[in-house]
């Protein structure tokens, strides 16, 4: 059968995608993050419609109490978030200020050289930073009300977004359907196959990762916060947040804290240790505890692979690249999976090698020897 027609179809329609996203990628964000947010309630849904509920009551049911509990827990933490960020801010040249203090000590010259010109150059730099900053968030306020580009995209994050939502979750299984009878009925059963690979590695990452963040946003807040760290709700919450890029969160948090923790608590060592102790036990529960039982060994996606997706679809394609940067990093990586496995079957890679004619001539002298 002549494979040239199908492949090059499909290449093109790929192609065509990837452009439509490159052009369209500013508006596209409450759709992707409407279908992303379908595809992680939908399993809620049809459990409900399981239970006898309608499924456009479960649909609206499930969609308001998350856009409920998700406006309510904004409304409680963004004052004590927003109230340490700029207290933070404020406080940041005066961390590096009394860092740099201990680094340019006479007793240490070592450390002078290797951290001291660094941080005079970052002391520098952050109070050309600040005033650049507000000069330029007035500018940005400025422009917010005069374009309302902004306020504009927010408006359709906030709205549109769950609207998508419940319009997909309620012709899931149409959508599923229609896409299902698109696939030649000869390939149905291995495109399932791979289908359903798929949705167990994207939905066991999104929602085993989701939770391991939550999980160690909560453990680097409240032990900082019971060192008595300032900032520590807020650089234990970004921590464990930022964690779903593996290592990133917690590299950046204990960066981050122990620099404050120098500032406030030095010349006291012990306490000082603690911090980096605090990171370290929390990405050994991660990778030895948590990490197996929530993402488990069935995702298969190895971190270097989710990291370098991650970077260079959010360069790509912006915050658009970033939602959907482990959907397609979890479908090419079971694709890939599943090319090498057919190449593994192919007469092309079991073939045994044909004899050379040197062989064969070799052979006929042994023959006729042996005569």
């Amino acid at each position: 059968m002549n494979l040239t027609r199908p492949v090059a179809f499909w290449i093109a329609v790929l192609a065509a995608v990837v452009v439509a996203v490159v052009l369209l990628r500013e508006v596209l964000l409450p759709f992707v993050a409407g279908m992303l947010l379908a595809y992680l309630l939908d399993p809620l849904a049809t459990r409900l419609e399981r239970l006898g509920m309608n499924r456009l009551v479960a649909t609206l049911t499930i969609v308001g109490l998350f856009v409920v509990g998700v406006t309510t827990l904004i409304i409680l933490t963004a004052p004590v978030v927003v109230g340490e960020l700029a207290y933070f801010i404020d406080n940041f040249p005066l961390y590096i200020k009394t860092v740099r203090g201990f680094a340019t000590d006479p007793d240490r010259p070592w450390l002078s050289k290797l951290v001291g010109e660094g941080l005079a150059y970052a002391e520098q730099s952050v109070g050309e930073l600040t005033a650049m900053a507000t000069a330029g968030f007035k500018d940005f306020l400025r422009s917010v009300w005069t374009g309302g580009r902004a306020l504009i995209s927010a408006f359709s994050l906030l709205v549109v977004t769950p609207i998508v939502a419940c319009y997909l979750i309620y012709d899931w299984k149409k959508m599923v359907a229609v896409i299902d009878n698109w696939i030649p009925p000869a390939q149905r059963d291995t495109v399932r196959a791979l289908a359903r690979e798929i949705d167990d590695t994207i939905g066991g990452f999104l929602i085993g990762q989701g939770t391991l963040c939550l999980i160690l946003a909560v453990f680097y807040a409240a032990a900082l916060s019971v060192l008595g760290l300032k900032h520590g709700i807020l650089i234990g919450i970004a921590a464990g947040l930022i964690s779903f890029v593996p290592y990133l969160g917690s590299l950046s948090g204990l960066v981050t804290s122990t620099c404050v923790a120098i500032a406030q608590f030095w010349p006291h060592w012990a306490i000082i240790w603690i911090v980096p102790a605090i990171f370290f036990v929390g990405q050994t529960l991660s990778d030895y505890l948590l990490s197996p039982y929530f993402v488990g060994r069935r995702v298969n996606l190895n971190p270097v692979w989710i990291m370098f997706a991650l970077f260079a679809f959010g360069y790509l394609f912006g915050f658009v690249g970033l939602l959907i940067a482990v959907p397609l990093a979890s479908a090419i990586g079971v694709l890939t999976r599943f090319a090498l496995q057919r190449y593994y079957e192919s007469f092309f890679y079991t073939a045994t090698p044909r004899a050379t004619t040197t062989d064969a001539v070799r052979l006929t002298h042994c023959d006729k020897k042996m005569d």
